[in-house]
């Protein structure tokens, strides 16, 4: 059986077909760094970074794209309050932010393009589109895009125009007296006081939000990709938009695939600030393991909203915990030994006839386990296969087998466990006295400006499952 995805786009699961075979093509939308991510961010992490981990055990070569939006108001904001640049704001969080991804066990992406960093392929790009006649600049220097000029607009959302006209207001902004058309969107406006800005043929200022990502995605991955990939709150108007720049400047089909996971609520209640339901990755993981959370995430198909509350977190610590003890007691008995007088082929270290066939019967778990990803990356009915896996492998390991075979059934674990990027095999933890000294020797090298060390000791502690916290009264640490 082929991958089958939905997508957004047809509203359809299709067969996954990438342009270039054997090669996949995918570009993630990624988060305003202006605080520490919230929960809702992670989902799309942690998802889009599964469907990657299972499209890379299908064989595949995945060049995966995510970005950082390193200019925008609540950054500006921040930065103005703090008395900073919009940069040192940026590039604080983008640091936090890369703590969290790997805390989470999300892998670093190939590429983490950063807005400020791409302005010159958005003004090519925008005088690309002025000259086909797809935007236009006004007198104030702003630029908008014709949106009526792009036929294919609202055939992702399936949104009528006329009906947006009517009644939506997501597109609408200041300015928009000077709009052709109330449905026009900006590409580029004029800087205002305390705004970092850039020099541009119409105007100094910055560029709207959705430029960035059409600009990013191209220049990384090619005119046209297999995968665009994000929260269902981008499909309008933001990846509407991208379509309608990308295509309209290329003359291409921008994205074959568009993959958008559900929005994360809190109590049953929206993820909402003002309404007081909001936590950020750092909170969650001052109570629960990191890989719990993660399994969090993946306990439900990530088209269906999922519920965030206590009693659901703690299910999933125990679902994790079901898998992680049985890695434990297999890695009690293969340092125990097989008891009683070893055979021949323990000896040689062969498996017996029998053992083969045991683990034929495991291997159907595997096979049972890409059934149900590849339709639509069904990670919550993987789940279950695993948990069927740690059932058969707790039920084989407690009679007498060879070293070998209990190597082969937690190697089985691991690997589906790695797919969903679970860690599920527990390091051995570490004295307290030598998360000290660490934290002494990272002081020091802070000191002596050596941040490299500094930063490969708060990893190596971070794989140990020790936090830590820069405070004004020092470093603090717990464990995970």
């Amino acid at each position: 059986m082929s991958i089958q995805i939905y997508n957004t786009l047809s509203k359809s699961k299709e067969d996954f077909v990438p342009i270039e075979p054997g090669k996949v093509k995918m570009y993630v939308c990624g988060p305003t760094v202006y605080n520490y991510i919230h929960i809702g961010n992670a989902r799309p992490m942690i998802v889009f970074d599964t469907v990657r981990r299972y499209l890379e055990h299908k064989g595949y070569e995945v060049n995966y794209v995510s970005n950082f939006t390193d200019v925008d108001d609540k950054i500006i904001k921040k930065a103005n309050e703090e008395g900073v640049d919009s940069e040192v704001i940026s590039q604080r969080f983008i640091a936090e932010c890369k703590k969290d991804m790997q805390a989470l066990n999300v892998k670093p992406a190939t590429t983490h393009p950063q807005a400020t960093q791409e302005i010159d392929g958005m003004l090519e790009m925008i005088e690309t589109l002025i000259h086909k006649n797809h935007a236009y600049p006004v007198p104030d220097g702003t630029v908008y895009f014709r949106t009526r000029s792009f036929p294919g607009y609202g055939k992702l959302s399936h949104k009528n125009l006329d009906d947006l006209r009517g009644g939506n207001r997501s597109l609408l902004v200041t300015g928009e007296d000077q709009k052709e058309d109330p449905l026009d969107f900006v590409l580029w406006k004029p800087k205002k006081e305390g705004e970092p800005s850039w020099e541009s043929p119409w105007c100094d200022g910055r560029p709207g939000w959705h430029i960035e990502c059409s600009v990013m995605s191209k220049r990384y991955l090619g005119e046209e990709i297999d995968i665009h990939a994000g929260g269902e709150d981008l499909i309008f108007p933001h990846h509407e938009n991208e379509i309608a720049q990308s295509e309209a400047a290329n003359g291409k089909p921008f994205a074959k695939y568009w993959m958008h996971n559900a929005f994360l609520n809190i109590d049953n209640r929206k993820m909402s600030k003002s309404a007081g339901n909001f936590f950020t990755v750092r909170e969650i993981l001052e109570k629960y393991d990191p890989q719990v959370l993660r399994f969090f995430m993946l306990s439900a198909h990530y088209r269906s909203p999922l519920n965030f509350s206590a009693e659901l977190m703690e299910a999933a610590k125990n679902g994790y915990e079901r898998i992680a003890t049985s890695v434990e007691n297999l890695n009690y008995l293969i340092g125990k030994g097989v008891s009683g007088e070893p055979t021949s082929s323990e000896r040689s270290g062969e498996l017996t006839e029998e053992e083969k066939e045991l683990l034929r019967e495991a291997a159907s778990y595997e096979e049972k386990f890409d059934e149900v990803m590849d339709d639509d990356f069904n990670t919550a009915d993987a789940l279950s296969v695993i948990f069927e896996l740690v059932k058969f492998c707790n039920t084989k390991a407690a009679e007498p087998h060879s070293k070998a075979f209990l190597e082969a059934l937690k190697a089985k674990i691991l690997g589906l466990a790695d797919i969903c990027g679970l860690i599920v095999e527990r390091k051995e933890e570490m004295l307290d006295e030598e998360i000290e000294a660490l934290i002494e020797e990272r002081q020091a090298a802070r000191k002596a400006k050596n941040y490299g060390r500094a930063d490969q000791i708060r990893s190596e502690l971070l794989e140990k499952g020790i936090l830590l916290e820069d405070t004004r009264e020092g470093v603090k640490w717990k464990r995970a």
